[in-house]
């Protein structure tokens, strides 16, 4: 066989090749879409926690505290864990962790993202300034949901 042909022979192997390995991405982002643009799988989160495991699922309430439920949205899409495992004793570490170097403004509160309540929480939470009324009315609101459940009770957060 003439090196021409072997050539010829050899860029259409690699232009198959391509055309597979398109078609292939397709059908992954199809299937993504498909499943509503999130993975069933159980994929730790690099701040803890993960999609799966869960012992409880609430849903936050979005229209009561807007501010809020903004914050978590934002911070979950971040990489934040959606997951919060009950860990009541470690809240004051936890919330000196999360805030040290963010300064206090007037008439705002600094919410955090997990809560300092979850063992997710601490350094490298997410931090917002939102209105103390928002913020506390969903702080309440998240304790008189949790009040019940006992430390280390994995509670995942959906906001709707």
């Amino acid at each position: 066989m003439s090196k021409r042909r072997r050539s010829r022979k050899s860029k259409g192997k690699q232009r198959f090749k391509k055309q597979i390995l398109t078609l292939v991405a397709m059908l992954m982002v199809a299937l993504y879409a498909w499943v509503g643009g999130e993975w069933s799988l159980d994929i730790p989160s690099q701040f803890g926690g993960s999609k799966g495991n869960v012992d409880h699922t609430i849903t936050f309430p979005a229209e009561r505290y807007p501010e809020t439920a903004n914050h978590i949205k934002t911070a979950i899409k971040a990489g934040h864990s959606d997951v919060c495992t009950i860990d009541r004793s470690g809240a004051e570490g936890n919330r000196d962790l999360s805030l040290k170097g963010v300064p206090v403004k007037k008439g705002k509160d600094r919410d955090e993202w997990p809560m300092a309540m979850c063992a997710e929480g601490g350094a490298g939470a997410d931090i917002q300034y939102i209105s103390p009324k928002d913020n506390r009315g969903a702080g309440s609101w998240v304790g008189n949901q949790l009040s019940t459940y006992p430390d280390g009770t994995r509670v995942k957060f959906v906001v709707k």
